[in-house]
């Protein structure tokens, strides 16, 4: 049997499931990549519209422009900060837009998705202007950077099939790299981001799982005791503080290049 891939369609679902996360590594890759106002922006991938909002409202772009495959566009329409983006369906490997058309093209949380990352890259270098930044942040799948890893090792562990994302190794810095150099991008760095969420408490962090269709409806298919000791060895890997609050902290893997003059 062929192993399920990640997909998400409903934009108000990810939002409670991922947003805040989204939030908490965008803010921090924003300090880090220190974009200027008034650029023209283009965000691939661009999702429910978490980032693309935060890039509006702290960074002052002249515009801004979004793609994504999902019906996920219709939750990013609704945000106020999004009223004058152009937003549109397409595809990361085949950006509708002419070359040089951009100051600035990020990737947030989506480069392991796209089957292959180096057309993904290749084509948002080549709508970037020269001298303009082509970069991307992607949560470190292949070394327990994502924020729900240790419920993902559990399920598996239970013999679960987890949806997985096709490109998973372009979340490390050296398969990143790679591809923006194939590209023909220059003065790469790389950076990792580490941020921390605090639940309220346990319930408010196994609640979350829950309401994700992944796990949800695995879990659903499961005796309750299974699902109870599961609960269990989860809880007991995060301490709660005198407040009944658990933090958990995840890490995400961020690169920059620039498109030759």
């Amino acid at each position: 049997m062929n192993q399920q891939t990640v997909r998400f369609d409903n934009g108000e679902a990810y939002e409670r499931y991922m947003g805040k996360w989204s939030q908490l590594v965008g803010a921090v890759f924003l300090d880090w990549l220190q974009p200027a106002s008034g650029l023209h922006l283009l965000d691939v991938g661009c999702g429910n519209g978490a980032f693309t909002e935060m890039f509006a409202t702290r960074c002052a772009p002249a515009s801004i422009s979004g793609i994504d495959p999902s019906p996920m566009l219709d939750f990013a329409r609704t945000r106020p900060a999004l009223r004058g983006a152009d937003l549109r369906q397409g595809d990361a490997m085949a950006l509708p837009f002419a070359d040089d058309s951009f100051d600035l093209a990020v990737m947030p949380l989506v480069l392991f998705f796209v089957p292959e990352p180096v057309r993904g890259v290749a084509e948002m270098a080549r709508v970037v202007k020269p001298g303009g930044i082509v970069s991307a942040y992607s949560w470190d799948m292949e070394g327990g950077g994502f924020p729900y890893a240790v419920m993902r090792a559990e399920l598996e562990a239970m013999g679960a099939r987890m949806p997985s994302a096709p490109s998973e190794e372009a979340s490390r810095q050296d398969v990143s790299r790679r591809l923006w150099e194939t590209a023909g991008l220059v003065d790469i760095e790389t950076r990792a981001l580490t941020v921390q969420r605090t639940y309220a408490s346990f319930d408010e962090y196994w609640d979350i799982q829950l309401a994700f269709p992944s796990v949800g409806g695995i879990l659903k298919e499961r005796p309750a005791s299974e699902t109870a000791a599961l609960r269990q060895r989860i809880q007991q890997r995060f301490p709660a503080d005198a407040q009944g609050r658990i933090t958990y902290s995840s890490t995400a893997n961020a690169i920059k290049g620039r498109v030759v003059s």
